[in-house]
């Protein structure tokens, strides 16, 4: 199965992780959220895996810029709101195996997930 990477293009994180695919020849489909947006099915997967507080980026700049409205009472629900409005928000890179979910880039998790 081919790994798919999900984020936004000009993301240094996603750069950094799509080098590290692309040095150890690993076959990924890359789709860029700010592109092709994202789905509630993914993001609710993606929270039922890793919880929304993992998911949600708070300390990117779209996060930061939000009323302070908008970041108080958060919970799940209002959290994959959030992001479907501004998928920006969401944690970069989400490295979807099949089998496994990695979120962030950690090069010693994806040495460990594709044994490399």
């Amino acid at each position: 199965m081919t790994a798919t990477i999900y984020g936004i293009k000009s993301c240094d994180t996603m750069k950094k992780a799509m080098s590290w695919l692309n040095d150890h020849q690993v076959d990924y489909r890359f789709h860029d959220y700010k592109i092709a947006g994202i789905d509630e099915a993914h993001l609710k997967r993606w929270c039922d895996k890793l919880g929304w507080e993992t998911v949600l980026n708070r300390a990117g700049t779209t996060f930061r810029k939000l009323p302070d409205a908008a970041k108080q009472n958060l919970d799940r629900a209002k959290a994959i709101s959030l992001m479907l409005d501004q998928p920006s928000m969401i944690k970069r890179p989400v490295l979807d195996l099949g089998t496994a979910l990695l979120i962030g880039f950690k090069p010693d998790a994806y040495v460990k997930a594709f044994g490399k």
